[in-house]
């Protein structure tokens, strides 16, 4: 463990970031602490070895790794560790080499000393990734991983290569059935997902409303919210071996008779009895609504029930544009009336007080989706970024068959998009990111839960996403509101889903497998293709242009001949793109995290009784300005880039909305209308920065 004589100094160091010299931070000195941190307590706990076989032999013998040796010899694994330390990788920030040590690195029983440099993490999971497919694939992926063009998620890089490990993937939603089997399987599902480290996403909207009949008595349903406290209880239960707590959500459509007592479970001041505090919540809100609310027209809230009982089909599956009418005029279908721009402005307030709840767009998720021909996106997850199709299981008395239909699981990873630029290897380091997800989806079994498993197995879904945008465009001197800003995330996020179709389409053609129902989809059929065959995507502005000089941009050629390849080979993955959050990779790759803006140029960060300071990629005292805080940005602008981004993202993007203490609750619902109106799917947290003498750090100089 660290004490705090032996981390004055390096502690010291980085906190002299903030001396100003001639109205200058004293940036240089982030190094000097990183140089610190590895003399002074880093080289002093990490277990020595004579050579590389040495430590190879004794991690496995004493199950630390697994036994490598079943797929490389030793001197393939000495290749691949070679040409990792050939790279010479030096930590660009205290606070990336910090957070390796504290969180990722293999320490011993004891837990005190240290197994792993970062360079032994890379091989172990280069390693890893690579062993049914020899070690040339290894070398790419060591590659990729050392240059910091690409980062997987926290379970695959944490855990990969090792014995006593959790899973490699750690994101999963599912649906809820209204009955009592149904929701059974989703406790039961809840617990053992969230025992190896699973953050879990539910949809409840299928569950009927408080009142509602119950074997045909009415009053007697108790509503949404018993299923929520039982699955809050569930995931505080349920945990990681206590080192990681369990995270949970749940979604409900907005149309849903319990949706106002639904949002009020958030409010700081409502009684204890209804008060949610560590499950988060998300509300579906179909395109009607929002017309709705624009219109200031009444809205009707439906009770689920009614609507099966008499159509035969759940209320959040209906088609909202072509029934709500008759739904709402149907004497058989109970209703309650509300005003649809006061519950606008509800969640607004919600979200004032609590972050919560996050916001998914259906008819946008719907509308771009490739697999409509297959099932609808109903809800997001925890993060608001995994859009895929769902459809709730059967679950029978014991002894009966279940019909076990998709849940969905996704494992992730991010391009790093200022390196993958800087080495101009956009193709490269897409297709091999997108190999190295395959391998974390092909090797992943959730056999405890067969509705996960199922969608896997059959899906192959996974989530390609990026970081370090922000980081990118500061470094080059490019406003983050600007319209180069727009034009490069136009560019590269069209060259994204371009190398990642294709990766999937060359993985079909070499297995000769598609994913189930691809015949179904818009890739079949050629339609998904239409806006790329008919336009071309290049660089509209000098600075753009210039940063994706010596690049090959796909053209509309490009674009109509891998149309014709994915109409005969086929794709491997469902779904491809999705951007996650990732604030705790982007520390270890010194990038800002995912495509958001900034919140402070130098980033507070409190450890036990340390403060460290966090200056952003590449900060300078010349690009300081750059580095724009995401309060002080017009939400507006930030909120149109997103949805630049997201034309080119099958699936979605976690997006936060950063307001301040002026901004009512008026200005959030304007903001949502905004965001659905330029296509955006989801929103996530909104954050809202109180008011302080302070208020921006770009201007405390």
């Amino acid at each position: 463990m660290v004490t705090n004589d032996v981390a004055k100094s390096w502690i010291l160091l980085n906190n002299e970031i903030m001396i100003k010299h001639d109205d200058e931070f004293s940036l240089h000195k982030d190094k000097e602490a990183v140089r610190a941190y590895f003399l002074e307590y880093v080289n002093k706990n990490t277990v020595f070895f004579y050579t590389l076989k040495e430590k190879i032999d004794y991690l496995i013998e004493n199950n630390y790794y697994i036994n490598f040796y079943e797929w490389f010899t030793f001197e393939e694994m000495e290749r691949v560790y070679h040409f990792i330390a050939a790279k010479k990788f030096r930590f660009p920030s205290f606070m990336s080499a910090f957070k390796f040590f504290q969180s990722y690195a293999l320490r011993d029983d004891s837990g005190e000393k240290f197994l792993e440099r970062y360079e032994d993490r890379v091989a172990a999971v280069s390693l890893f990734l690579a062993r049914h497919e020899g070690v040339d694939r290894a070398l790419q992926y060591a590659e990729l991983l050392i240059s910091q063009e690409y980062q997987p998620a926290t379970p695959t890089f944490l855990n990969a290569g090792k014995k006593r490990s959790g899973e490699l993937v750690s994101c999963f939603l599912d649906e809820i059935g209204d009955n009592l089997n149904g929701i059974g399987y989703a406790v039961d599902s809840a617990m053992k997902l969230s025992s190896i480290g699973g953050g879990v996403s539910f949809n409840i909207s299928k569950i009927r409303g408080r009142g509602e009949a119950i074997k045909g008595v009415e009053g007697r349903a108790g509503g949404v919210l018993p299923i929520m406290k039982i699955l809050e209880d569930t995931f505080s239960y349920a945990n990681q071996l206590g080192q990681r707590p369990g995270a949970g959500a749940v979604y409900l459509n907005i149309f849903h008779s319990d949706i106002e007592e639904f949002l009020d479970c958030k409010k700081i001041n409502v009684d204890e009895k209804v008060r949610i505090k560590s499950l988060s919540i998300g509300v579906i809100i179909p395109d009607k609504f929002m017309e709705l609310a624009t219109k200031d027209e009444p809205c009707y809230l439906i009770y689920p029930h009614t609507v099966k009982q008499e159509y035969g089909q759940y209320l959040d599956e209906v088609d909202m544009d072509q029934m709500y009418d008759e739904l709402i005029t149907n004497p058989k279908i109970k209703k309650k009336k509300v005003n649809a721009r006061h519950l606008l402005v509800k969640i607004a307030q919600t979200q004032k007080e609590s972050g919560y709840p996050y916001i998914f767009f259906k008819e946008n998720a719907n509308r771009q989706h490739a697999l409509n021909g297959i099932g609808k996106v109903k809800f997001s997850n925890l993060c608001t970024e995994i859009m895929q199709v769902s459809e709730v299981s059967d679950i029978n008395i014991y002894g009966q068959d279940d019909t076990i239909r998709y849940g969905i699981s996704c494992n992730l990873g991010s391009l790093n998009i200022a390196t993958v630029m800087d080495n101009k290897r956009v193709a490269q380091a897409v297709k091999t990111a997108m190999r190295a997800l395959t391998m974390v989806s092909d090797v992943t079994d959730i056999a405890m839960v067969p509705s996960i498993q199922k969608a896997n197995r059959e899906l192959h879904s996974v989530g390609l996403g990026a970081m370090n945008l922000h980081g990118y465009l500061a470094k080059n001197f490019i406003m983050y509101e600007s319209e180069e800003a727009l034009d490069f995330a136009n560019v590269f996020f069209m060259m994204v889903n371009y190398y990642s179709l294709q990766a999937s389409m060359e993985i079909a053609r070499e297995r000769k497998t598609t994913f189930v129902g691809f015949e179904k989809s818009a890739y079949a059929d050629g339609t998904y293709f239409d806006k790329y065959v008919s336009q071309d995507y290049f660089p509209t502005t000098i600075k753009t242009s210039e940063l994706f000089a010596g690049m090959d941009i796909p053209t509309k050629k490009d674009w109509k001949t891998l149309k014709q390849q994915v109409q005969e080979h086929g794709v491997y993955h469902a779904y491809r793109i999705a951007i996650a959050p990732n604030q705790s990779t982007s520390y270890i790759m010194n990038a800002t995290a995912s495509v958001m803006p900034i919140v402070d140029t130098i980033e507070v960060r409190e450890y036990g009784d340390s403060t460290t300071y966090y200056p952003m990629p590449y900060l300078t005292n010349e690009n300081y300005f750059y580095y724009k805080s995401a309060y002080d940005m017009d939400q507006m602008k930030v909120l149109r880039l997103v949805s630049v981004i997201q034309r080119h993202v099958d699936q979605g993007i976690s997006t936060i909305l950063h307001t301040n203490s002026r901004d009512n609750t008026r200005d959030l619902a304007r903001y949502y209308i905004y965001a659905h109106k330029m296509g955006l799917k989801s929103l996530y947290y909104t954050r809202t920065r109180k008011s302080t003498i302070d208020e921006c750090v770009s201007c405390s100089a």
